[in-house]
């Protein structure tokens, strides 16, 4: 015990000594950071989503089946959930400042593997380093924007997402523009902007280098909190956000991955349309999902969850009885409500467990990009042996699971 607390009390010296000689202070926000974090999400995510954004081209060019469309989004999603949350647990013990620069070079790897795959292994390989790239980005930097918070975490972790958001929606517009009608070669020009994120995450990585002492700190800080909450209270919570975690991201890969098809089959529009449609689904996403961190900050996360993922079920159960018009906008307003979540329930989970924030981001990124893999690839087989029709039918009961916010316990009140 009292070597415990000589090491604590070397860390804290050790802490206080190198955040005096910081020049940017972690313990206020750090805005030019948060920004920069998001800018590289927005870059990020715009790679990451030009996978679902070809498979229109890929699927004739290998004369692919649904369930192989989905087995593609399977790799993708699977290689980036299994490593988040060991990259997490790992850079929780041993901070890796430059880890998120790292694994921007395994994205642009696969990018350009991906212009020249002539083959559909080829194209599961490549997006399987994308994913490994994902792995390393996330939870890394979900931390980083923690720290940067300045104690906002949810407005942090709303500005960091909706970067990512905004990308997602980017990849389809870019498709739309670029892949379709000059060919899926193309796909080799975002390598530069792989190397843009690179630069940019090098620079944050250096503002952590600067910083890594005051998050040992508070990091050492938090671990010593008294629990407010029983084990078995925190495991049925973060049982039940994983659940709500589930319905949102089983309903986004159905609109991500199948959406195009959907208006594709049943409204008989042009891919180069159902594109369009797609980028204005996801970028209602990116509008609603700044909205959920800072409401949260103010009101409590509880209630954003409660909003987020109840309040679309309405619109998603009208949803596969409307026409073209109405799809549109149902789409766009489900997106707007939904995509508020995850942020609430990121920092929600994080204040539930403290000082496991690397941990916590990996396992609920992880999660969800894994969760998402595993339903694309079963609503692909279900939409083979049935069809696209009944998959969007299917997935309009899945945000009824928000009732489960009512067993979560009110943190708000407890601090």
């Amino acid at each position: 015990m009292k070597s415990f607390d000589q090491s604590s009390s070397s860390v804290d010296a050790a802490a206080a000594a190198e955040s005096a000689t910081a020049p940017v202070s972690a313990s206020q926000t750090v805005f030019p950071i948060l920004l920069a974090l998001s800018f590289s999400h927005l870059l990020n995510d715009t790679m990451q989503s030009l996978i679902p954004s070809i498979y229109p081209m890929v699927k004739d060019s290998f004369n692919l089946s649904f369930s192989q469309i989905g087995l593609i989004t399977f790799t993708f999603q699977v290689s980036a959930s299994v490593f988040q949350p060991l990259v997490g647990s790992f850079t929780d013990k041993r901070p890796q400042p430059y880890a998120l620069a790292v694994g921007m070079c395994f994205t642009l790897l696969g990018l350009v593997s991906l212009s020249m795959a002539n083959s559909f292994h080829i194209v599961l390989l490549s997006v399987g380093l994308i994913g490994i790239g994902s792995a390393v980005f996330h939870p890394e930097a979900s931390r980083v924007a923690r720290m940067a918070s300045g104690g906002k975490h949810g407005m942090a972790q709303s500005l960091f997402q909706v970067g990512g958001n905004a990308g997602s929606s980017l990849g389809p517009l870019l498709a739309a523009l670029i892949l379709l009608p000059y060919g899926r070669f193309q796909v080799i020009w975002f390598s530069l902007v792989a190397l843009l994120a690179i630069i940019i995450l090098s620079w944050v990585g250096g503002w952590y280098k600067q910083n890594l002492a005051t998050v040992v700190k508070k990091s050492a800080s938090a671990v010593k909190q008294e629990a407010t909450l029983s084990k078995s209270k925190v495991i049925v919570s973060i049982g039940i956000l994983l659940l709500l975690i589930f319905s949102k991201y089983i309903y986004m890969a159905s609109i991500s991955s199948y959406f195009t098809f959907y208006l594709i089959d049943k409204f008989g529009v042009s891919i180069q349309s159902s594109q369009i449609y797609l980028f204005a689904f996801l970028f209602a996403v990116a509008a609603g999902t700044f909205i959920g961190g800072p409401v949260g900050d103010r009101i409590g996360r509880k209630y954003v969850i409660w909003i987020s993922i109840l309040g679309a079920a309405p619109f998603a159960l009208l949803l596969p009885y409307v026409d073209l018009f109405w799809t549109g906008v149902l789409s766009c307003i489900i997106g707007l409500i939904l995509s508020s979540a995850f942020s609430a329930i990121l920092v929600y989970a994080q204040e539930l467990i403290p000082g496991k924030v690397g941990m916590i981001a990996g396992l609920f990124f992880g999660f969800a990009f894994g969760i998402a893999g595993i339903g694309s690839a079963i609503l692909g087989t279900l939409a083979d042996k049935t069809s696209i029709e009944y998959v969007f039918w299917i997935c309009s009961f899945l945000p009824l699971i928000g009732l489960l916010t009512g067993f979560l316990p009110n943190l708000e009140k407890k601090s």
